[in-house]
Order: C-alpha cells, then structure tokens, then sequence
C-alpha cells in the first residue's frame, strides 16, 4: 500500500507521545458512577472524554462535545469513515500486580499494563495517532474521517444510543473494540427471566444462590435443604460429574448445605466452561418431596440439563453455516422464603427469530412464568462489500497473515450499527486479560493498530 512505510516511519517518530497520551488516559479511573447534571455516566467518564477532546483539539482537530455522552473528533469534510471506540472501562477487580490506574510498561515482555490498555482506550490513542499521521504527513483525502468517543459502552452503550439520535454517523463505521482480522458477525441475544411462588411453606430447598452475571456460565453453587440427611443425599447420587467439585455439610438445625464448584465462561462459549447451577439442580431432583417446589427445579433441570449447551432439551438447537450454532445457558438462580428467579441467556444464529426462540424455551419450563429482559436481533454485515474487502486488504499486507472475516456470539460497539464492523484491536491468539487482572497491550500491537486504522482512512477516504 502506497503510505504504509511512510506512515510507520511517523508513528516511530512519536512512539513516545502516543505512549505518554495513553498514560494519561490510564490514570483516570473511568468508570461508570453515579450520574448527575452533565455528567450521565458519572464523573470519571466525563474526565476522561473532555481530556482526549482537548488532546484532539491541540492537535488540530476539530471537536464536537455531543452533552458529555460521547464526543467526535473531525478531519476533512463529508466525512465517509467513522471510528467508534470508548474511554469507559470495567472496574479494576482483583488480582493485580501493577496499579490498575497508572500504565507501566514491563520492558521483558515488550506490554503497556493497566485498564483500558487494550479494551477500549489503547486502540482509542491508536485511532487518534491514526489521523495525526494521515493529517501531519499530508496524505490527500477526498473524503473526511472522524473519532467518535463514548462512555458507555461497557454497560449498555446509551451512550451510542443518544449519539445516533442527535448526531449523523458516516456511512461506514468500523469499532477497534473486537479482534483481527475482521468481525462481520454478532449472533442475536435474548435474555429471558423464570420466576414463581411457593405458598404453601413445605419447601424442602431453604435457600439456593447461583451465579451473578447473566452473560456467565456459574462457576459456584449452593443450596441449603431441610429434612434430608448426608446419608440420604450420597444414597440418591445417580452419577459423578467430571469437572466440578460437590461438598456438603450439616448444620446444628440438622440443615444439609450443597455446594457445587464449576468453571466459568462467557455466555456466548458456555461449552468452555462447567455450569454448577445445573449441575447442583440435577443433584436436587432425586431429594426433593412433590411439590410446587419440586415440580419447577425438575422443569429447570430438564430444560437445562447439566453438560447441554445447545438447546437441545428446550427444543431450540438451531444451527446456520455463517453464524453457527444457537448457545444456551442457566446462568443465575436464587430461592429464598418461597420465591424463585432464574435468568438465561441464549446467543441465535442469523437464521432464528429470537421471538420464537424465546417462546419455545419459555414453553419448555412450565410451571414457571417468564417474562423477556432483553432481545437484540442478530448483526451481518456482507463479507463481500468494499468496505469489509478493503480492511481485510490492509490487515493482509501490514500483517503478512490471512484475512478472513469472523462471527462471533458476544456484541460489539456497532451491534446497532447497520453495515458496521469491528477491526481489531486484539490480535489472534493473544490473551491480553480484557476484564481481568494484568489487561494489556503489546507495544507493537499498538503501533500496528495505528498504522493498520491509519492506511484504512487512506483507502477508504482517499
């Protein structure tokens, strides 16, 4: 490509700035709080939005503030490209060894440490570098480009939402906030709730508590039952369960307390992971007295057997050749004093209709009511188009390696996006811990994401 070299020399040149900007970015903790007047996501987003709009307007460009819920930075006119990436971040959580809030940079393994590194704000510095490249080195455009930044995409991108209906995306719109080479993909999503009541006070099951995020297979599970002894609990084990951990215990009320250790794993993989709700569920059926009770956790059990991931059992296993097959998962559960709420999350290929998918799985665990929490239909964008061809061109030749486009069963920043994309930012094979403890990014890998988004404006608007 005719300024690949060119373009890299300048994005050497100011290796050090761009490293300085992202550790600026860092060191605020922007994530969501509470939200007042001018500030709908909280302080900290806002901070880190009016600081990356300031650097943008030093750097000559203009800026555009759409009310502290995402702001676009501007180079040229008619603009035909947008890049959206986001300056929120989850919380630090635990298990660090560097401070979560101020970027280091570990020389032995050649990575910059800290949140938002690589998810969202790293490639966010990287899309600005970006454009200060084409900008600063002269590179002729016959259409404009543009940096929309926003705060909320790590809790339900309202942010994104209030930007499209105030504001005029450009026609193609690609978010660096997904992996190489391309994402064209995102299966639909649908959440659904279980609920009952049991009046009648002869619970056997106390108290059960499962999981704590609905887009998460449970990895730990407990139920306290009344009138059931150790004795009786091992006599009506049917099987074991490979790879999961079962405990139990009594209390001095004669209360036998079950405990079940899985593995977590997103929603949209659960077969990487082993599901202790289920798991727990199936070893209750065999205990449990008749009942209400007992009616609704077999209902459960068998809609969601321990081990299916595919929707077999609610007679939604659906599968297509571009998207793949339909996921499934039991992933929160509570009881107490004669209530219970379960949640579920399923991830449908292109060729499903997530109102029948979400009918039939209600269908499939009666007594139990349901009501809908949440359904997005699934997002394609054609392989085939210019705009897709011309990001796998560039990703090919600055990378040497195969570009091909990828479906995917979670959701990215342009899920709503007709025609969008996620290009980059993380690389194939690389676990850089997003949402964990130690997120990063490989210095090189930041400068590759600046130069592979900076030859994509010279393509695409050039």
């Amino acid at each position: 490509m005719q300024y690949k070299d060119q373009i890299r020399a300048w994005l050497l040149a100011h290796e050090e700035a761009m490293r300085d900007d992202l550790s600026e970015l860092v060191a605020i903790p922007s994530v969501k709080g509470t939200p007042a007047a001018g500030a709908p996501f909280g302080e900290k987003p806002l901070e880190a939005l009016h600081l990356m709009l300031e650097k943008c307007q030093n750097y000559g460009f203009s800026t555009d503030n759409a009310d502290n819920y995402a702001g676009c930075v501007s180079y040229g006119k008619d603009a035909k490209l947008g890049i959206l990436a986001h300056l929120d971040v989850v919380p630090a959580g635990e298990g660090w060894i560097h401070e979560p809030f101020a970027m280091t940079y570990d020389a032995e393994t050649d990575k910059y440490i800290g949140r938002g590194t690589s998810d969202d704000k790293g490639p966010a510095i990287a899309a600005l570098y970006a454009m200060r490249a084409v900008k600063e080195l002269g590179i002729p455009l016959k259409h404009g480009v543009q940096l929309i930044l926003g705060t909320d995409e790590e809790n339900g991108s309202d942010d994104l939402a209030y930007y499209m209906r105030h504001r005029e995306l450009p026609p193609m719109v690609f978010t660096p906030d997904g992996d190489y080479p391309v994402i064209n993909l995102e299966k639909g999503m649908a959440r659904v709730e279980f609920h009952a009541e049991f009046s009648d006070g002869k619970s056997q099951i106390l108290h059960l508590s499962a999981g704590e995020a609905v887009n998460a297979v449970p990895a730990y599970a407990e139920a306290t039952v009344k009138g059931v002894t150790i004795d009786e609990f091992l006599a009506s084990r049917q099987k074991e369960y490979a790879g999961t951990g079962i405990g139990c215990s009594v209390d001095e009320n004669d209360l036998l307390t079950i405990r079940v250790d899985g593995r977590n794993a997103h929603a949209s993989t659960p077969e990487t992971g082993r599901n202790a709700l289920t798991c727990l569920l199936e070893i209750l059926c065999p205990i449990l007295n008749d009942g209400k009770q007992a009616e609704a956790v077999r209902a459960l059990s068998k809609a969601f057997p321990f081990g299916e991931t595919d929707g077999t059992s609610c007679g939604v296993k659906i599968a297509d050749d571009i998207s793949g097959a339909l996921t499934l998962v039991l992933s929160v559960m509570r009881m107490d004093e004669g209530k219970l709420t379960a949640d579920c999350d399923t991830r449908f290929p292109v060729c499903a209709s997530g109102t029948n998918v979400i009918t039939q799985i209600g269908a499939s665990v009666r007594p139990l009511a349901y009501n809908v929490l949440m359904c997005d239909d699934p997002h394609y964008t054609d392989e085939k188009s210019p705009f897709v061809q011309t990001l796998l061109r560039v990703y090919e030749d600055v990378t040497g390696e195969q570009g091909k486009c990828l479906a995917i069963g979670g959701g990215t920043y342009v899920h709503h996006i007709e025609g969008g994309v996620a290009f980059g930012a993380t690389f194939p094979g690389v676990d850089v811990h997003m949402h964990g403890a130690e997120e990063f990014i490989q210095r090189e890998h930041l400068l590759l994401d600046a130069q592979m988004m900076a030859l994509a404006i010279t393509e695409l608007c050039g």
